[in-house]
């Protein structure tokens, strides 16, 4: 396979443009388009990244062991150094708020929301009305806001990570937009674009049951048992819509509640976020999901610090 073939692939799975993709492996535009073209070839260090990310977007990605065990190690030290983040959330509305504009616009992105970090500031903050956006896209910003002042006053009052908070943080999230907002599906449904089947209807309470005992019980491997407990739900698929954004917010509600960064995962790693997920779920393989979430936590430790 042709440098060439694999630049198209990655462009086709991430939705990069050829821009997004020359910064991300480190070149010029130019560098790049001539690489398209066979007019020239990678130095070893772009051949490298290109073949990383060639092997990361197709799903064929192996984590070291030793490099999944250094970030969980470097997450608890963080962890140690920034005690109480909860509070430093509750007591910094500037942090408050970072958070939800990162949170808010990344989440809402994942899911195919057209609005723009710059957009989504100016509904949550400024109470703008845009005209050149959707009613239904401007209500999931503000309605996702407001699912997270609510989670963390939620865990400020040291209330527990249950099946009522999962319902609630879904009537949040679909507030006037779902029907059902609040309840699990009464029907079947497929995941779009992907062949991970989803629970049967009749079985839904039952398993997230199941999924809450699990998600309450201790566990030493917190980032394990977080991308664990985040695959079953996605997987599960309990609502008609919504399940990707709820599953995010009870993953960050999991993090504080362990004295851990919110994780931030950005809107363009989606493919990384979507292939790893599908490995944990079909392949039985947690390691790129484990890697992908610590990156993500890390991220949140920046933020925070």
């Amino acid at each position: 396979m042709t440098n060439a073939d694999k630049l198209h692939i990655i462009l086709r799975l991430s939705k990069m443009t050829q821009t997004q993709l020359a910064w991300k492996i480190g070149v010029s535009f130019v560098a790049l388009n001539r690489w398209l073209n066979g007019k020239a070839v990678p130095r070893r260090k772009a051949q490298a990244t290109l073949d990383t990310l060639y092997l990361a977007y197709t799903g064929q990605a192996i984590v070291p062991k030793t490099q999944l065990e250094a970030k969980k190690q470097l997450i608890l030290s963080r962890s140690k150094k920034s005690k109480n983040l909860l509070k430093t959330l509750l007591g910094r509305p500037d942090l408050r708020d970072e958070f939800a504009l990162r949170l808010t616009y990344n989440s809402n992105s994942i899911e195919g929301s057209t609005l723009s970090e710059n957009d989504t500031a100016a509904i949550l903050f400024r109470n703008r009305v845009l005209p050149n956006k959707s009613l239904r896209e401007q209500m999931e910003a503000k309605n996702h806001q407001a699912a997270w002042e609510f989670l963390l006053n939620h865990l400020e009052s040291n209330r527990k990570l249950d099946e009522a908070l999962i319902l609630r943080l879904h009537t949040m999230v679909m507030n006037g937009i779902l029907p059902e907002a609040g309840f699990y599906r009464r029907h079947g449904v497929r995941i779009v674009g992907s062949f991970v089947p989803t629970a049967n209807f009749l079985k839904i309470p039952v398993l997230m049951e199941a999924l809450v005992a699990d998600l309450q019980k201790p566990r030493k491997d917190i980032v394990r048992h977080i991308s664990a407990i985040h695959s079953r739900l996605e997987q599960i698929h309990p609502f008609a819509d919504g399940n990707g954004r709820v599953g995010r917010l009870l993953m960050q509600a999991m993090l504080l509640k362990k004295g851990l960064a919110p994780a931030n995962i950005r809107q363009e790693l989606k493919a990384f976020y979507y292939l790893a997920l599908k490995k944990a779920q079909t392949e039985k393989d947690p390691s790129q999901l484990e890697d992908f979430v610590s990156d993500a936590i890390l991220e949140g430790f920046e933020m925070m610090e």
